[in-house]
């Protein structure tokens, strides 16, 4: 365990440090100048000359970036040119709401994904089977915008069971679209592979060993069964929990929802680039992690995967 701990880690360096030189290198290419952002197009020559010296903007490219990544060496991430805060700060102030939306997108995803799979593949070639994989493909194929205004409209607006937007106090209700938004597409990837992999797993002899010996088919599809068809579900849970993570932008957007992807898409308006920089160092950080805890998870559920072999 200890020597794949070491050795992944030594696989994060070489990753993050891509990772910062592209986001770099395409943030200034493609965003433009921070500066006459922050000004307007009628800026004073001299103040925005200034702002550039105070920001290190006026020197070169490549010297820019190495005094980005000797600051990042000792945890510094900069500062907000909008915020005039650390970015650290700015982060860690809107990570709290993205992971708990996150995890309750998640939730939804394999409640509902992993339900309706298993029933599908129970129930293969019946009408159920059929309905189900119709509505999965409708949830992979749904824009998030268009659901979330849907939801909205329904639910907010003609019902007025649930806000419609914002964080408020926290609490539960403010919750609920979003999560049902963000975990849709989710669990109709779920639901797909959970179908998939599981009737794989219906056809192997010792499933049909189970029931020559008089088990219950609810005993052999929870104890035999779903036991050995989670691994793939599991891969693509890990992987999306990432992917809800990284901030969701448009659900952010739509429902305003104070995380990091809306955070994420203002910068990028604003040419925030500090910001934009450490969001995006923090979203390959979440992915990097995501898939080694998949890989330990693996390891915990089939004793016979050897994490040195992975």
């Amino acid at each position: 365990m200890g020597r794949y701990v070491l050795s992944r880690c030594r696989q994060v360096v070489p990753v993050l440090f891509g990772v910062t030189l592209i986001t770099f290198l395409l943030i200034h290419v493609g965003l433009g100048d921070p500066v006459r952002a922050m000004m307007g197009q009628r800026s004073d020559p001299e103040i925005a000359a200034r702002i550039r010296t105070e920001y290190g903007l006026d020197k070169p490219l490549w010297n820019q970036y190495t005094l980005y990544m000797g600051k990042l060496l000792v945890g510094d991430l900069g500062y907000s040119y909008r915020q005039r805060r650390p970015v650290s700060r700015v982060l860690a102030e809107r990570l709290p709401a993205t992971v708990r939306l996150a995890f309750a997108a998640m939730v939804v995803a394999l409640l509902v994904g992993g339900i309706a799979g298993t029933i599908a593949a129970v129930r293969h070639n019946t009408l159920w089977d059929l309905l189900i994989m119709t509505l999965s493909l409708l949830g992979i194929s749904t824009p998030v915008f268009w659901l979330g205004m849907m939801l909205i409209l329904l639910f907010g607006v003609w019902l007025g069971w649930f806000p419609i937007s914002g964080y408020g106090d926290g609490g539960f209700t403010h919750l609920v679209l979003p999560a049902l938004t963000l975990g849709a597409l989710q669990a109709g990837y779920i639901a797909r592979m959970t179908r998939s992999a599981l009737l794989e797993v219906l056809r192997q002899e010792y499933v049909q060993t189970a029931r020559a010996k008089g088990l219950r088919e609810r005993v052999v599809i929870l104890k035999h069964a779903l036991r050995n068809a989670i691994l793939p579900v599991l891969t693509l849970a890990g992987i999306g929990l990432a992917e809800l993570l990284a901030g969701a932008p448009l659900t952010e957007m739509v429902f305003a929802w104070p995380g990091l992807g809306r955070l994420l898409v203002s910068a990028l308006g604003n040419r925030d680039i500090p910001v934009v920089l450490g969001a995006t160092l923090l979203f390959a950080l979440i992915y990097l992690g995501a898939n080694f805890l998949v890989d330990l998870a693996y390891a915990a559920i089939d004793p016979r995967v050897e994490l040195t072999k992975r």
